[in-house]
């Protein structure tokens, strides 16, 4: 039987290369890919730490992949050997209520790639074709960032912000980010708030967010004298951090929004007549859809979204089980880490 290299997290804080089988016959509805990137998120490292709600051990890890087809039968897509490909790796049931809706994103039996199943950190995957985004002009090191993007994308759609609203993006990580991206292209004014200066400096270097918050002060005071004694009318939490998030419901002005995109294992709780006396609305963004990825690489092939400078670290994948842990103790300077297979 032949086998490949993969990384494997067999329990919080054990990550390790292993030799598993490569991919046999290929099913229908399936083509065998080469990865080529796979981005670390911060699913990756909550599941290392132990503290990602949604995920199952041992798992080999990657969601955020770049891929070549090796191998591809008849599809509609016009997918063939040697196409450049994101994978959408959100694996949907087709069948039940939200799938019924439109809602692939938070399908009731949703398989996650890399959190629920094994993901993309190995040589060679057979992967459904309808999950497959192919373009000619995005470089592997893009493609492999799509997918945090249209977390961004999605998140944005589901708060629908509209012309002279004011949104505070809490924690500019790579989500974050991604959110600061779709909404500085609307005609809207944009706060961003962290603990890290030097991801509220990227920021403005990168994105040009002149109003940035230093959350290891109050944010409340902060935020008021910047907007003139208002608060924002949409906030997006992007931090998956409990204080965080029970905090954000302070920030939101009177008939505002709070749209939680990050998320962490447990409850969250806030003060009811403070919550009604704003009348506010609180959403929850999971995941992505089909839209989201389009929209995204449209727009990255359009040069209208620009991550060259996201990525701050690389390394080879037979390196990746030493320089791991290392990400994890520098998470604020480790902005997007990329791995190369």
């Amino acid at each position: 039987m032949d086998t490949m290299r993969a990384v494997v997290l067999e329990k919080p804080g054990q990550l390790q290369t292993i030799a598993v089988a490569s991919p046999e016959k290929l099913k229908p509805g399936e083509a065998l890919v080469r990865v080529r990137r796979a981005g670390i998120c911060g699913t990756d490292l909550h599941a290392f730490e132990g503290i990602q709600p949604f995920f199952n051990y041992p798992r080999i890890l990657g969601h955020e992949l770049g891929v070549e087809v090796v191998e591809v039968g008849e599809n509609n897509l016009g997918l063939a050997a040697g196409d450049r490909c994101a994978l959408e790796p959100y694996f949907n049931c087709g069948h039940c209520i939200a799938c019924r809706r439109g809602k692939s994103n938070c399908c009731v039996n949703l398989q996650v790639f890399g959190v629920h199943i094994d993901g993309g950190m190995r040589e060679q995957v057979a992967v459904p074709v309808s999950k497959l985004h192919r373009s000619e002009e995005l470089s592997v090191d893009q493609l492999a960032l799509v997918e945090p993007l249209s977390i961004g994308a999605h998140a944005v759609r589901r708060g629908s912000p509209e012309y002279g609203e004011t949104i505070l993006v809490i924690g500019v990580g790579p989500i974050g980010l991604s959110v600061v991206q779709f909404v500085r292209q609307l005609e809207v004014e944009v706060v961003v708030m962290d603990v890290s200066e030097r991801r509220l400096d990227f920021c403005w270097n990168a994105l040009q967010i002149e109003h940035r918050i230093d959350a290891k002060s109050d944010p409340l005071p902060q935020l008021q004298k910047l907007l003139g004694g208002d608060l924002p009318t949409m906030v997006f939490d992007c931090t998956g951090d409990r204080q965080s998030m029970q905090n954000a419901f302070r920030y939101v002005g009177h008939g505002g929004k709070l749209i939680f995109v990050g998320l962490f294992l447990g409850d969250v709780t806030f003060n009811d007549p403070d919550f009604h006396r704003r009348e506010s609305s609180l959403l929850s963004s999971r995941n992505a859809t089909g839209e989201d990825f389009q929209r995204v690489m449209r727009g990255m092939e359009a040069g209208k979204i620009d991550v060259k400078r996201w990525i701050t670290h690389r390394v080879c994948s037979a390196n990746l089980v030493d320089v791991f842990p290392e990400w994890l103790k520098a998470r604020s300077n480790v902005l997007k880490a990329v791995v190369e297979w």
